[in-house]
Order: structure tokens, then sequence, then C-alpha cells
């Protein structure tokens, strides 16, 4: 039987749902559904919105930097997708073995995922200038420069969150698994590979998943520490958004275009990653 409180959230439901749902539908759904009916017009402000059609998406996919942008983004995300699970999980592994201040080294691996991207940009430019200075280089000589720059403080900045989730899925493994395997004479790196990493894919799920998502979504780093230069060549797609919505009056309606393009991408990736790993949850 229902207690009480029971009765009275099954009775009122409605009501304790009713502010999250009006906060979703104010805060997202309507902004959600703007954007797309403005990505079919031209505009500088939502009230004087005129419908041209597919006229900006059109214009958006003629952009030669909107595709140099899609293409440096994705290889920046590939890259630090692998990087950052492989030693997020490397350094969870290491940090849930019985080792002397274990606690100590997991606040600090954590602590740079509490620095604000704006401020992290800003530190790294004068951490690669000052170590680039001496062969007359900058961070943003050329777009390779900028690319492993925000690589490694994107690394920097991700490895200790991701590091905390593998900790928690390492630390909820069935013993008595792991213990049989032992029994049975599997050594370290057979453990690890065919009963740990199985056993983890639903941590694994979930970084991968935050790490691609992020990684497209990655904006306030790359405006802070290359700003897109040389010649917009270190530019991400959400700075390339930027630009062209703000940059290039005339041209919002293509920037919204571009935004719903970008969604559309990283939304089908998502949902296509999402699928992959957790068809390996199914098999392990």
């Amino acid at each position: 039987m229902l207690s009480m409180a029971g009765k009275s959230v099954r009775k009122w439901w409605a009501l304790f749902a009713l502010p999250t749902f009006a906060a979703f539908v104010i805060g997202f759904l309507v902004p959600f559904v703007m954007s797309i009916i403005l990505s079919f017009c031209h505009f500088a402000t939502v009230t004087d919105a005129k419908f041209i059609g597919i006229h900006n998406y059109a214009a958006a996919l003629r952009d030669p930097e909107f595709w140099h942008a899609l293409a440096f983004t994705v290889a920046f995300t590939v890259v630090t997708t692998l990087i950052i699970n492989i030693l997020g999980f490397a350094v969870a592994y290491l940090l849930t073995t019985n080792i002397r201040g274990a606690n100590i080294f997991r606040s600090v691996f954590f602590m740079p995922n509490l620095i604000g991207g704006i401020i992290l940009g800003y530190i790294w430019m004068l951490l690669l200038n000052g170590i680039l200075a001496h062969w007359g280089r900058s961070i943003t000589y050329s777009g390779v420069y900028g690319f492993w720059g925000l690589v490694i403080l994107y690394c920097w900045q991700q490895i200790g969150y991701m590091m905390i989730i593998y900790i928690s899925g390492l630390q909820s493994l069935p013993g008595d698994v792991i213990e049989a395997a032992q029994v049975d004479g599997a050594n370290g790196r057979q453990t690890l590979f065919h009963i740990t990493i199985p056993l983890m894919m639903p941590s694994i799920t979930v970084c991968t998943f935050l790490t691609v998502t992020n990684g497209f979504k990655l904006f306030d780093q790359n405006l802070a520490l290359t700003n897109g230069a040389p010649s917009n060549s270190s530019e991400m797609l959400a700075l390339n958004i930027y630009r062209t919505f703000y940059g290039r009056p005339g041209f919002e309606g293509v920037g919204q275009a571009k935004a719903v393009i970008f969604f559309v991408i990283v939304a089908a990736i998502a949902i296509i990653q999402n699928r992959l790993t957790t068809s390996k949850e199914v098999t392990a």
C-alpha cells in the first residue's frame, strides 16, 4: 500500500512537475523551435524575420570556412576522445590500487576541471607561447600549432573529470568475478582486457559520450587560446558559427542555419556512438 506521502505525490504529481516542465518549455523547447524557424529567415532581430526558404542553408554549405572548421573539429574530437579516455582510465586504474596518497592525487587531477575555459585558454596561451618563443614561434603561428595547443589544453582539463567517472565504475565492479579470474590463473593483463574493461563499458559509454559532445561544442578555450588565428585555420565549428552570427552583419540567418546543421551533426554522432558502446554493454 502507498504511504501518505506516496498518495499525495500520486494525486498532485502534475503540480510538482509543473515548474520543471515550464522551465524546460521556456528555456529549451521554445528557443529550439524558434532557432529552427529563424534558420529559414533573413533577420537582424527576432521581430523582423522574413522567410527566405533554404537560402541560409545553401550559403552555409557554400562557405569553405565552415567545412574547414568542421574538419578541424572532427579531427580534434577524435584525437581528444581517444587521449582523454585512455589516460583517464589509466589514471583511474592506478588510483584504485593500494597506493599511498591516492585521494590527494585524485584531487590534483580533478582540479583543472574547476577552472573556467576562458581562463584556461589564456593561461595555456602564455605557457605555450613561452615554450614556443625559444624557436621564434607562437601558438598562432599555424593551424597545426593551434590544433595541438587545443588538444593539450582540453585533455589537461578533462582527464581528471573522466577519471572520477572511471574510478566510480572500477569501485563498483563485482570483486568475486575478478577473484574467480585470478583463481583460474588469469594474469593482470588478461584480467584487465577480458574482465575489467568489458565490465566497465557503462562508464566508458558515459565518458565517451561526454568527450565527443564536449569536443564538438568547444568554444571558450578556442576563443581564448587562438581565436581562430592564423586566418581562421585553427577555428572550430562553434567559433565559426559565433563569428558568422555576430561578426558578419546580414548573415544572422546563415549563422542560425549553421547552428542547426551543427546540432544535427552532433546529435547524429552522439546517437551512433551511444548505440555502439551500449551494444558492447549487452555483450560484455
